[in-house]
């Protein structure tokens, strides 16, 4: 034992000290939410035709109207055609009167936009027509990052520590984000943003390991209550801000500046004692606790420090134990699914804030205000009914939602845009309770390895949600549709699963659950505290990290 369990109790679990670190972690996670919907108000969709100029050099004295109709074919709504042109031709100008043009041709000059519209992504490198698809195709690079992030900087930070990788992740999201503002072309846009994405996994998954090795185990749910919070406030500034700022180069500015704030907190940034005791760097690790102590204004005796030593290193289960044995292949298998679909879901709601018909800004605004009592509600269910029934409810609903919007009229934009929240609140009440049920349900000795895995699968579904929207080309209602089968099948997968709420965590890969135990009252539910209690515990002394 290196005995820095016990020196954290004495320092304490959730004084002054954690509370700054909490503190420091609001504007990360107001970043992260802008980063990751910023895009949508930078492709806003404005009218558009085909550059037809080549008609001005034999009738430089036509008005706009007269070019138009001369150069422009018409669809069957009676408006010019937004992505193709009459071809041009080497006529004087009284033929082209006299004989029209009938040949069409795909805009070969580029697009012509209202000159009252602010500078936009689309406007700027031409997002329409063949190259629409170029907007989803982003955004998925972008998730794509944060995967990349996440298969970096989670091993980076075991070699190196916590506090660096931060200030890595904290130095590239800040340069790299203003970098987006000043890009000259649409693929290094992307490439930008994919490095974007990756450090702000290095950020948000860096910080939950400080604070989970940090903050005590009664605290730790508060903790990331408050970072799932932030998160949903960031979606409402970002709300605000994009409406207040059109120019999408400015706004890109805006939202990367904050981020720099950080490096004046770096200097109360605390490196993890946990971590320094498993490197053997004891001195180090000893002069980070007294000054924790001596901000949560506690002592700690010498004789208790003195109790430091290096750790050995503890040997885990392995991936392949996650398939080998029946009872924990159905659940890896399940739960990965679940974050898979709860993700899929969640990503392909909130990317399809500018096709519900409503003005896009109130709707984000909806969007981050509804995940705010979402996150709470879940403690209460959680509770309430138990793990399994929480998580397939939820997931059943979102998914529900999703398909009873693929019959809702286009001209219904307020019934489209109430369904979508309330999908919303169910998808993000889903990821809070997946977060619990997860690390419940994999024993101790393959806990990191097995919620890793669920996280990998989330990510390839926040890759994948927006590639589905392109579907849309075809028919509306195929996104939505498969946005919405996709969780209802993952929710009945779910009853499969067994209970935790109060039940003892299980330790190693032979163990199975006792009987489902579903927490009903007070008296359940101080079984459970205990017995979370125990379980946090075990986890306690581990010096490994689990990333999510």
């Amino acid at each position: 034992m290196s005995g820095v369990g016990e020196v954290l109790k004495a320092v304490g679990d959730f004084g002054r000290f954690q509370k700054c670190l909490v503190l420091l972690s609001v504007i990360p996670c107001l970043s992260v939410a802008f980063h990751q919907f910023c895009q949508l108000f930078m492709v806003v969709e404005v009218p558009h035709h085909c550059d037809t100029s080549w008609i001005l050099a034999v009738g430089p004295n036509l008005t706009q109207e007269e070019q138009l109709n001369l150069t422009l074919p018409r669809g069957p709504d009676g408006h010019f055609e937004q992505c193709s042109m009459f071809s041009p031709v080497d006529w004087d100008l009284d033929s082209i009167l006299a004989y029209g043009l009938n040949h069409t041709e795909k805009c070969s000059s580029g697009w012509v936009y209202p000159s009252e519209q602010p500078p936009s992504l689309l406007t700027e490198f031409d997002l329409v027509c063949d190259r629409k698809d170029l907007n989803d195709i982003a955004q998925a690079i972008y998730m794509a990052g944060l995967l990349l992030g996440s298969m970096i900087f989670g091993p980076l930070s075991d070699r190196i520590g916590r506090r660096p990788v931060v200030l890595i992740s904290v130095f590239l999201q800040g340069v790299f984000g203003l970098g987006i503002a000043i890009v000259p072309h649409f693929y290094v846009y992307m490439a930008f943003r994919c490095v974007v994405g990756a450090s702000v996994s290095g950020i948000t998954m860096t910080l939950l390991a400080l604070a989970t090795e940090w903050i005590g185990v009664s605290s730790r749910p508060n903790a990331v209550l408050t970072s799932h919070c932030c998160f949903a406030i960031g979606q409402m500034i970002l709300a605000g801000l994009s409406y207040g700022i059109r120019n999408w180069r400015l706004l890109e500015i805006a939202g990367s500046v904050p981020i720099f704030a950080f490096f004046f907190c770096m200097g109360v940034l605390p490196e993890s004692a946990r971590w320094l005791v498993t490197k053997g760097r004891i001195e180090e690790a000893k002069k980070v606790l007294q000054k924790a102590a001596a901000t949560n204004k506690r002592s700690l005796p010498p004789e208790l420090l003195e109790q430091l030593k290096p750790e050995k290193e503890v040997k885990s289960g392995s991936f392949l134990d996650l398939f080998w044995k029946k009872h924990l292949r159905k659940v890896t298998l399940i739960m990965s699914c679940a974050w898979f679909v709860n993700s899929f879901v969640y990503y392909g709601l909130s990317l399809n804030v500018t096709n519900f018909g409503l003005d896009i800004y109130l709707t984000q605004l909806a969007f981050g205000a509804v995940e705010i009592p979402a996150r709470f509600a879940c403690i209460f269910t959680l509770q309430r009914f138990g793990r399994r029934k929480t998580q397939a409810v939820l997931l059943v609903l979102s998914g529900l939602v999703c398909l009873i919007i693929t019959g809702i009229p286009e001209d219904q934009p307020v019934a489209t845009t109430v369904l979508a929240t309330m999908g919303k609140f169910a998808a993000s009440a889903s990821f809070s309770t997946s977060y619990v049920y997860a690390a419940e349900l994999f024993p101790t000795v393959v806990r990191q390895t097995g919620v890793g895995l669920c996280s990998v699968s989330a990510r390839v579904a926040g890759i994948l949600a927006p590639l589905v929207r392109l579907l849309g080309q075809h028919h509306r209602a195929i996104p939505m549709a498969i946005f919405g089968s996709a969780p209802v099948l993952g929710g009945l997968l779910c009853i499969l699963l067994p209970e935790t709420c109060g039940t003892d965590l299980a330790d190693d890969t032979g163990d199975g659950h006792p009987p489902a135990q579903v927490c009903e009252n007070a008296t359940s539910s101080s079984q459970n505290g205990q017995v979370k209690g125990k379980g946090a515990g075990q986890d306690n002394e581990s010096t490994k990290t689990t990333y999510f």
